[in-house]
């Protein structure tokens, strides 16, 4: 499913990549007993990080930041969980497919992107952003990738990368039946803190539709 390049390799020792495909999928603007499973979720946040600290002192927080350090960022999960947890801010509400996805990044700290799995040209390619690379964000805004930056190219072009995101060419929609999962884990994220997280992300879809299946889960580690 996914050729990885030898810079790639060379560039981020330690580092790994995990893909999980599911299929019966649906995305419905909003799903009660899912809604019910993110109230339950923000007061878990909410006790695990009661203030910035806690948020700072997450491992996987902390070997994010570590990456986002050479651009000059901080991860973005880190002011999501700040956000919920010692602000008491709720989780956003968005097409449920989508919610089931930020659910298990926010419960586990890993940068995670989703597709529609049509959408896809395969194969995928796991490589290195040399700089020049354009493509369309979520929010539909034309971005060049950062150069040095992990990315991952279908045959069309970057379908995300670490510091800016997923493409709007492949983003879930209403009418995704089959969508990929990719998490991006950087030097100090485990194998298995990969596999748990898409048990989550699996568990959370399920309950918008129960007949989801896993067709497919990798992990590809440097």
């Amino acid at each position: 499913m996914l050729m990885v390049s030898e810079e790639w390799k060379q560039a981020f020792p330690g580092a790994g990549v995990g893909l999980m495909t599911l299929s019966g999928v649906a995305n419905p603007d909003c799903c009660a007993v899912l809604e019910h499973k993110k109230r339950v979720l923000e007061e878990e946040i909410r006790a695990r990080f009661p203030n910035r600290r806690a948020v700072a002192d997450y491992e996987p927080v902390q070997a994010y930041n570590s990456y986002y350090k050479r651009f000059g960022q901080t991860y973005h999960v880190q002011h999501q969980l700040e956000s919920v947890g010692f602000k008491g801010k709720s989780l956003p509400a968005v097409a449920a497919l989508v919610e089931a996805m930020f659910m298990a990044e926010l419960k586990n700290g890993l940068l995670t992107a989703g597709h529609d799995w049509q959408s896809l040209q395969l194969p995928l390619r796991l490589r290195v952003a040399d700089g020049r690379e354009e493509y369309g964000l979520i929010n539909g805004r034309q971005q060049t990738a950062k150069l040095g930056d992990m990315l991952i190219a279908d045959a069309d072009g970057v379908i995300s990368s670490i510091v800016y995101g997923p493409d709007y060419r492949t983003r879930i929609t209403a009418e995704t039946r089959q969508v990929l999962f990719v998490v991006y884990a950087p030097a100090g994220i485990a194998k298995s803190a990969v596999s748990q997280h898409f048990d989550d992300i699996f568990s959370f879809v399920r309950l918008v539709a129960p007949t989801t299946k896993i067709e497919r889960q990798d992990f590809y580690e440097n």
